[in-house]
């Protein structure tokens, strides 16, 4: 029987690739309207379906149904980060194997999930929904501890910030969302999310679950900025001892678990604190940043291939182990990512062939195109090149991928302020 899979999202290549994986495999997909120029190869689906971004649930699950009674859909499948709950909806409404609704909405909204996490005995954190920066102010001097603010449904590392005295309070707050027209904190009743900082380095860690059997494909080491916690940069495989990854291994294994997360491809982020791994969040989809090309180079594993397979009905997990199990020579893969420190409008950028040619450099490549607008470092958007080298240590991979950023100059326009004069 051909196979005729419902995407849910763009999901970039990965579409082209299901059609590829197995012959006479029809792709529909259900997207949002803003997210039809991001489709690739699209005379190849079958058919495309735009939906408004606020269209709802109903509207998603409706469209699904018409499609399905015509030309009967046999898989489904969500590869990014938005709409992981649509899918969830929509496959239980056609009866597709998916994620369960409950665990998509665990998976989205962060306070709902510390509080399963604490059910369970995993999560100590302390956390809270803040409605104004008052109420932000009186968690701080509760807790006195440094705490992290963010959107309480955010992504792409944006609107994050690091809240050390209560007078950063109405900034934090502004920047998660909240004090501005249509924002997170704002008359929409939606709050900022506030929790405990926990300190140590952070780590990325790639799994992949079949019938709710886990396999930890990977642990990578990342550094982000001090202040947002933009993600500047991986490592992979994190330098850790036998031990610490022991211990990670089975604090995301029952993190899984007490999410309901039983099949696919996973994204998880941990500290390390000195009392051992905290969580930071999870997500029912492969790592962004380049992050599984790094696990790719030194482990065999290429999970994109994997999430192709098992979503079309393939057991993946034992040619996942056989890979992690086989001889192997030692090697790290690190990825480095240039932001700008001023805003404007990038013109040029110069030293692309000598960047290429650092030792160890495989990869260097330019985010956004001449004449884009540019900011300084907010989200993961912000960032303008990423290099990556693969090399014998962690140190030297990630120090040949920062080289070839630094050899990169942006040339920008800007423009004069417009200041007022006494």
């Amino acid at each position: 029987m051909s196979e005729h899979v419902l995407v849910i999202g763009s999901g970039r290549d990965l579409p082209t690739r299901l059609r590829r994986a197995r012959a006479g495999t029809r792709t529909t997909v259900i997207c949002r309207l803003d997210y039809l120029s991001k489709l690739r190869e699209t005379t190849e689906h079958t058919r495309i379906i735009g939906v408004s971004p606020d269209a709802p649930d109903d509207e998603w699950v409706a469209f699904a149904e018409a499609v399905h009674a015509r030309h009967p859909f046999t898989r489904i499948v969500a590869f990014g980060e938005r709409d992981q709950d649509k899918c969830a909806l929509v496959g239980q409404a056609l009866g597709l194997a998916a994620h369960s609704p409950q665990t998509t909405t665990l998976v989205y909204d962060k306070h709902a999930m510390r509080a399963r996490l604490r059910e369970a005995g995993i999560d100590t954190t302390a956390c809270a929904q803040v409605f104004d920066a008052e109420e932000l102010r009186a968690f701080l001097a509760a807790h006195d501890t440094p705490c992290i603010v963010k959107p309480g449904n955010g992504s792409f590392s944006k609107g994050i910030s690091l809240v050390r005295a209560a007078e950063e309070a109405d900034a934090a707050f502004a920047r998660a969302g909240g004090g501005l027209g249509g924002g997170l904190g704002d008359a929409d009743g939606t709050a900022v999310l506030v929790e405990q900082f926990h300190e140590g380095p952070q780590f990325s860690v790639e799994a992949f679950s079949e019938d709710g059997d886990h396999q930890i494909v990977a642990i990578t080491r990342k550094y982000s900025d001090p202040l947002n916690f933009v993600e500047l940069g991986h490592v992979s495989p994190a330098p850790l001892t036998p031990a610490q990854e022991k211990q990670i291994h089975h604090y995301v294994e029952r993190i899984l678990d007490a999410l309901g997360i039983g099949a696919g491809a996973t994204h998880t982020e941990v500290v390390l604190t000195e009392s051992g791994p905290q969580l930071i969040e999870t997500h029912v989809r492969m790592g962004g940043d380049e992050i599984p090309a790094l696990a790719h180079d030194v482990t065999g594993v290429d999970i994109a291939d994997c999430l192709i397979r098992h979503t079309l009905g393939e057991k993946v997990l034992p040619g996942i182990r056989a890979a992690l199990a086989a001889p192997r020579t030692p090697r790290s893969s690190a990825i480095w990512f240039a932001a700008l420190p001023a805003p404007g409008v990038l013109a040029e950028t110069t030293g692309l062939d000598e960047a290429r040619v650092v030792p160890g450099v495989t990869e260097v490549q330019l985010l956004l195109p001449p004449d884009a607008a540019v900011g300084t470092l907010e989200s993961s958007a912000s960032r303008v090149a990423h290099a990556r080298a693969i090399a014998p240590s962690a140190d030297e991979a990630l120090a040949a991928a920062r080289e070839a950023i630094n050899r990169l100059t942006f040339h920008l326009r800007v423009h004069a302020a417009d200041q007022g004069a006494v």
